[in-house]
């Protein structure tokens, strides 16, 4: 008799194991992380819609797939420690692949590939070396590889490092002179701050930084580590999308070239 409960307990725990697995699959979408706060790669127009290339680039990725996009807003800096708590299923937020990160999480293969710069004021004689910036401020985003470029790099050259929550921050203390500088993806720098008003007075000075062991290969979704289902699926759309030219007509619409990876 407790032979019989124990062997329908069990059948039980697998029908529901089963069933919680079909559930999932059929549940028909994809939930992407991201902080809004990043344009023209992802940030809100005025009525609270979100916006940008990577946006684009998701929704795409969702159609290809036959699934819908469903996007969690949260903090940069807390987006990988967010997935690995399966909030959602995988970052879409222009994170770079690098090799600290990859100690945490997957990536897919690297979907594009954008200089980092430094802005500075206009007319001004910094460049981006640790000489040219000893005792200079320079701002950044939190968590993000500049960060880590920077930390590796500046910060013991007598540099000082700030870094912020939000790249619109960064952007603020520069015009308010409370930074010399401030360092970021290229485009970033160009729609989000020099393209605007309040970035008349400041251009990009020098030749783009170049690392691989901080800054990466290029940006990917992030994924959690061992969820090969998921990520041989999105890898498979990805590709479709960048040999059909979907992700190059996206490029070229925000960017007017082609930053996608070969």
């Amino acid at each position: 008799m407790n032979l019989k409960i124990s062997l329908s307990l069990c059948l039980a725990a697998a029908l529901v194991s089963v069933a919680g697995t079909v559930n999932a699959e059929t549940a028909g979408s994809l939930r992407f992380g991201i902080e809004a706060a990043y344009p023209p790669f992802e940030s809100k127009s005025p009525t609270g819609q979100l916006q940008g290339f990577d946006i684009d680039v998701g929704n795409a990725v969702c159609a290809k797939m036959g699934v819908k996009c469903v996007w969690v807003e949260n903090s940069f800096d807390g987006l990988i420690p967010a997935l690995q708590a399966r909030k959602f299923d995988a970052i879409n937020s222009a994170m770079n692949i690098t090799a600290k990160r990859k100690q945490s999480i997957d990536f897919t293969p690297a979907i594009y590939v954008v200089p980092i710069v430094m802005v500075a004021k206009r007319g001004s004689t910094l460049l981006p070396d640790a000489k040219s910036l000893q005792g200079k401020r320079v701002g950044v985003l939190q968590a993000s590889s500049q960060e880590d470029f920077l930390k590796q790099h500046w910060e013991n050259a007598g540099v000082k490092i700030v870094s912020y929550q939000d790249q619109d921050q960064v952007y603020a203390d520069l015009v308010a002179g409370r930074l010399d500088a401030a360092v970021q993806e290229a485009q970033t720098a160009q729609d989000g701050f020099l393209d605007k008003p309040a970035g008349h007075d400041y251009v990009i000075v020098g030749e783009p930084l170049k690392d691989p062991a901080t800054l990466g290969e290029g940006t990917g979704f992030g994924m959690r580590k061992g969820d090969k289902a998921l990520g041989g699926k999105i890898n498979a759309a990805l590709a479709a999308l960048k040999k059909d030219g979907t992700l190059s007509n996206l490029s070229m619409k925000y960017f007017k070239r082609d930053i996608i990876a070969k």
